[in-house]
């Protein structure tokens, strides 16, 4: 069990920190939880079990661990035997109760959280990314994005010039400096704006802005949730909507405001009509 934890933490530890950076490539980590769900079924295959048990024996046999005959009954460890044995051998109990149903268990969660839907989804909005050049760039992707998923938001009218705004769109954002080095949704959003072409590709900036209030573009969502935990704990439970919100405010952008310094918080306060001068 060990090794088994080792080898699947081996193929999933990559893409578990990709999707805790609030500033994530969509492109990279939609190719990490591909990657990641090849590897985990090539280890459920009868080929990735053979591997995995030799490198389990290869362990046990250098640190002189005494290795389990595969073909004899299974007896669980620190219960008596007499009485106990219920037909399985060793071979079934870790290979398939163990081993391959611990990995069932780890595809089926990737497949949850990243089913057919989110996956098209991402990758529709991956066409978006604006790295190297907007290389991932992919207008039937993105006109599939906004008659697939926001056809209600758009008119008739904008659904049939939306290819041709696209095209013109990529054309200019590419030849333009100013968008060569930006590195996420947010950054191209604020420089379509600075620049005046949300204005001019107005489509395609709608379209932009809907992505971007989507939750799963960055992990942020679930830190607020787990953040509640710490904010609104048993001590607090009876603490009203604004209360609250303002210390998750506070707690979750904690790195902000640490550079605030207390006298300009102290300012702020005797600025308004305070019985207390602190």
């Amino acid at each position: 069990m060990a090794h088994l934890m080792q080898e699947i933490f081996g193929y999933t530890d990559e893409l578990s920190r990709a999707l805790q950076k609030q500033d994530q490539d969509i492109v990279h980590a939609i190719e990490l939880v591909d990657i990641t769900k090849y590897h985990l079924e090539g280890l459920r295959t009868d080929p990735g079990w053979d591997d995995f048990l030799k490198k389990v024996t290869s362990f046990c046999t250098k640190h002189k661990i005494k290795i389990v005959d595969m073909e004899g009954p299974y007896f669980p460890a620190g219960r008596p035997r007499r009485g106990f044995f219920n037909g399985a051998t060793n071979y079934h109990r870790f290979k398939v109760d163990m081993y391959v149903s611990v990995i069932d268990r780890q595809i089926s969660e990737l497949n949850g959280r990243f089913d057919e839907v989110n996956t098209d989804l991402l990758s529709c909005m991956a066409a978006f990314c604006s790295l190297r050049l907007f290389a991932a760039y992919d207008q039937e992707k993105l006109v599939r994005l906004a008659t697939k998923f926001y056809a209600n938001d758009f008119t008739s009218d904008e659904l049939a010039r939306l290819p041709w705004q696209l095209n013109m769109y990529v054309t200019h954002v590419r030849r333009d400096e100013r968008f060569q080095n930006l590195k996420n949704l947010c950054e191209l959003s604020v420089m379509l704006v600075e620049t005046n072409k949300h204005e001019q590709y107005y489509i395609v900036y709608k379209l932009l802005k809907l992505v971007l209030i989507l939750p799963v573009a960055t992990a942020s969502v679930e830190r607020v949730f787990s953040s509640m935990n710490h904010v609104k704990n048993k001590l607090r439970s009876k603490m009203g909507d604004d209360y609250l919100n303002n210390c998750l405010v506070t707690f979750v952008e904690r790195e902000f405001f640490n550079q605030v310094k207390d006298e300009d918080v102290i300012n702020l306060f005797q600025k308004g009509d305070r019985k207390v001068i602190l």
